[in-house]
């Protein structure tokens, strides 16, 4: 992953032509540049603090982080106010992990191996809650849909209050799932391939380019959302497209890679932990959170989105748990996945803009 490194050049690109005004276009393009290389740096400075923790310590760092970049960037656009960004980039995300991640792993994978095989037990339970999450989160679109019959010209507010309580409630269960992946059964979620390398920084150095990439990742995705509006005109995009497809890519890039490296080296265990496992703190965690800062800054987000993502989220869900029941996994599985996402990003490039 080192590669990814070269891309920190747009760094300095970035903010050159923010400072100076220059074209949003390029701005928005090097800034998305730059955090590929900056979310590795996270992921990777964050690896490096885990190593020299305990395995419950470490467990709660990589639960915390997993999914900060991501979180970073959607903050900026909350702040901005642009919540169908926000809201699609969480699908956007959820989708990611459950097709275009585990479905390069799994199609990968299997082209070098003929068939891989994973712990059917972590799987299979991890896949449980995503479907009880993601669950809790149609539910908002569930009841926008019914209650506008009921009460129109209060849905508005009662959509921002149940999504509100649901983010609560989301929460606590992934404080739950925390204790009871860390603690009290960790021997049922643990794999045979976890990776227990020694620690190659020092714990001030990890700290230090930890702190250092989220502070330019935050300045970052303060540049790609300020151009976001006139950056996807000049391309042909939509923010819904970029929302559900791109921002999701940008910020996983660096965890999407480890998962196909990890089935490239048969470690199917860890390609499906890194996916599944993405997913539910995406649903559990990162969204909840958002909602809840919408409160803080002033921009009330509810957890409603469009049938399509509804739709979408949904069948991402039952073809992953179809993936995960058998315990093996082959490359036609891998291209079934890919297959849906690459239909469903069609999907939202010919969306209609309201």
């Amino acid at each position: 992953m080192q590669w990814l490194n070269a891309l920190l050049i747009f760094l300095p690109v970035a903010v050159f032509l923010e400072v100076t005004h220059g074209n949003p276009t390029l701005i928005f393009l090097s800034a998305a540049l730059a955090i590929l290389p900056l979310a590795g740096l996270m992921g990777t400075a964050t690896e490096q603090l885990a190593a020299r923790l305990g395995s419950t310590a470490s467990g709660l760092l990589n639960a915390t982080f997993g999914n900060a970049t991501e979180l970073i960037i959607a903050f900026f656009a909350l702040r901005a106010g642009k919540l169908a960004v926000v809201k699609a980039s969480i699908v956007g995300s959820l989708l990611g992990n459950l097709l275009l991640v585990l479905g390069l792993a799994v199609f990968l994978g299997g082209l070098k191996h003929r068939s891989q095989r994973f712990n059917v037990k972590s799987a299979g339970t991890v896949a449980s809650l995503l479907s009880v999450s993601v669950l809790a989160l149609m539910i908002p679109t569930i009841f926008d849909l019914t209650a506008r019959a009921v009460a129109p010209r209060e849905v508005l507010r009662l959509d921002v209050r149940l999504s509100d309580a649901a983010a609560a409630v989301l929460i606590v269960v992934y404080l739950g799932y925390l204790y009871f992946t860390l603690r009290t059964h960790r021997d049922l979620l643990s794999t045979a391939d976890e990776d227990h390398s020694a620690p190659l920084w020092s714990v001030p150095r990890a700290v230090g380019v930890l702190l250092a990439a989220t502070v330019a990742v935050g300045l970052m995705s303060e540049f790609l959302v300020g151009s976001l509006e006139a950056a996807t005109a000049a391309l042909g995009l939509t923010e819904f497209f970029v929302g559900l497809i791109l921002i999701p890519i940008i910020g996983n890039a660096a965890e999407h890679a480890a998962a196909v490296l990890f089935a490239l080296r048969d470690k199917m265990d860890l390609a499906m932990t890194i996916s599944l496992g993405s997913t539910v703190q995406v649903a559990l965690l990162v969204a909840p959170l958002l909602v809840l800062a919408g409160l803080v800054v002033g921009q009330p987000m509810n957890l409603v989105v469009t049938p399509l993502e509804l739709v979408a989220v949904g069948a991402g869900v039952l073809i992953a748990n179809s993936v995960a029941r058998d315990g093996e996994t082959n490359w036609l599985e891998g291209l079934l996945l890919l297959g849906v996402y690459v239909i469903l990003a069609c999907a939202a490039f010919y969306y209609p803009v309201a």
